[in-house]
């Protein structure tokens, strides 16, 4: 039997979309900011060499002993970033997007949310460590765009 979760995290970046977008195009960016620990080159599909990735790439991260790969599903410049998991060894079902939505002040508000399904008893464990996980990742992916002013 399998349960679903979903998780639902924001942050608000200082500079504006434009500069969230494209660490968000560049999969090599995401061990810089994210929770991850390396880009999977090898088990990477249609990886951009120009560092702005489209739908269609399959992008496969390391986190610890674990690799998970994810297929870019959809993509709106600078307002929508979503993407669906390809292997995953403890979800199925996995999307998520990641919303973009300049602020009146300045400034960009960052919404990454998700839905998956897991074994039934995992779901008590997995669900608080990925709303942490993914808020890190929201978090990182705000201060690290304001990093590359």
């Amino acid at each position: 039997m399998s349960m679903k979760g979903a998780y639902d995290v924001t942050a608000i970046s200082k500079v504006p979309s434009s500069k969230v977008w494209e660490l968000l195009l560049d999969a090599r960016s995401w061990p810089r900011w994210g929770t991850v620990d390396e880009l999977v080159l090898e088990r990477s599909e249609n990886i951009s060499p120009d560092r702005r990735d489209t739908v269609g790439a399959v992008r496969a991260f390391r986190t610890g002993r674990v690799v998970t790969s994810e297929r870019i599903t959809e993509l709106r410049p600078q307002q929508l970033f979503a993407y669906e998991d390809v292997g995953n060894p403890f979800m199925r079902n996995y999307s998520a997007r990641i919303l973009l939505d300049d602020r009146s002040g300045g400034g960009t508000e960052i919404r990454w949310c998700g839905e998956y399904e897991v074994a039934f008893g995992t779901h008590f464990i997995l669900r608080p460590q990925l709303t942490r996980t993914m808020r890190r990742m929201v978090t990182g992916l705000a201060e690290a765009a304001e990093r590359s002013l």
